[in-house]
């Protein structure tokens, strides 16, 4: 729906997976095989793979200083579960935050949210305000107020709304 580009480094998964269900169609690409291999998760881990997505679309709501739009499980909760690990480079020494096991889909997400707050990103991942749609979008405003996915879009129906309203 954003014709906004996508988030910076690894933040680009959380985005992708909160973006999987549209609100405004009801239409979830985790119901589909092809929409599951996206993330390497099986038909059986879908449910765990839709909790996350819903709490880390309140923690994005949170980011743009809106209410939660339903009763989830807390991020910190589901993150608590995945261990991380830091690795320290041999050849130079730098250290990174990384996954202790790889393959689920919530270890991954936990380092990369890990290395979005590190790097000063975590914040600017919002969710749109627009309630038919909570869309995951990067923030790059200067200012870091962007409230919508799409000014064309959720942007010009809210602003036509408050102008109707007016009217």
């Amino acid at each position: 729906m954003s014709e906004r580009s996508p988030a910076p480094g690894g933040l680009t998964l959380v985005q992708s997976l909160v973006n999987t269900l549209d609100l405004e169609s009801g239409a979830d690409a985790l119901d589909t095989a092809e929409g599951r291999e996206r993330f390497g998760i099986a038909e059986g881990e879908a449910a765990g793979a839709r909790e996350l997505r819903e709490s880390l679309r309140v923690a994005l709501l949170a980011h743009a200083g809106h209410p939660a739009h339903r009763s989830v499980t807390p991020l910190g909760e589901l993150l608590a579960a995945a261990p991380l690990l830091v690795t320290v480079s041999p050849s130079d020494g730098s250290a990174a935050l990384a996954p202790a096991d790889t393959g689920p889909l919530l270890s991954r997400v936990a380092a990369v949210v890990a290395e979005s707050l590190v790097a000063g990103t975590w914040t600017r991942l919002k969710a749109c305000e627009a309630v038919d749609c909570h869309w995951a979008y990067y923030d790059r405003s200067p200012a870091g107020r962007g409230r919508w996915c799409s000014m064309q879009v959720c942007g010009a129906r809210a602003k036509m709304r408050r102008y109707r309203a007016k009217a």
